[in-house]
């Protein structure tokens, strides 16, 4: 009787001991091991952030488009992306006056320098001021195109509209609206 209680014990302290060391040499190491991955992809994904960002092109007519922004973050998928964070953009045009942009965030592509603003999107050109939220800038095709919320203010007039379009090489301009019914708010400042 006595033997056969001891032998019970011995065989659940063994039984308990194997599962200890299952438990030990299996799981644990598992869970090590993902926390180290996590703090491997941390490391990683914080090494894409640059600070004080600043990108300067000329096209073939020697425009010069320089863009600065506090933060920037390379996209993974495709590291010509760039987003920008507290972004300012000078376009110093050869023949003409400079455009100022500015906005809270944006896109940059690195490739062929077209850039999405977004975000409190202001535009500063001579005495011209356009806001929006959504700018979308191709040097490439030398245009501004500004929507969502846009108003345009120079001297005489104040202008609400869907969309302004704007050439940079010749200043051309284009205001519209995206719905034939509705019209472009003017008012005179005067």
């Amino acid at each position: 009787m006595v033997v056969k209680k001891i032998f019970k014990i011995l065989f659940t302290l063994l039984i308990l001991f194997t599962l200890f060391f299952i438990y030990s040499k299996y799981f644990k190491k598992k869970e090590t091991v993902q926390i180290n991955q996590q703090e491997l992809e941390k490391e990683v994904y914080s090494s894409n952030i640059l600070k004080d960002v600043r990108y300067t092109t000329k096209d073939a007519d020697g425009n010069e488009y320089i863009i600065t922004a506090t933060e920037g973050e390379i996209d993974y998928s495709n590291s010509s992306l760039i987003y920008l964070t507290n972004i300012k953009a000078l376009i110093k045009l050869i023949n003409s006056d400079d455009i100022t942009i500015t906005s809270n965030y944006g896109k940059y592509n690195s490739e062929n320098f077209d850039t999405i603003f977004t975000k409190n999107v202001i535009i500063n050109y001579l005495n011209n001021e356009i806001t929006g939220e959504y700018l979308d800038f191709s040097l490439e095709r030398n245009l501004l195109l500004i929507s969502k919320k846009v108003v345009y203010t120079n001297l005489k007039n104040i202008l609400k509209a869907d969309v302004v379009e704007m050439n940079i090489k010749n200043k051309d301009t284009k205001i519209f609206m995206h719905e034939n019914q509705k019209k472009i708010n003017i008012k005179s400042i005067n």
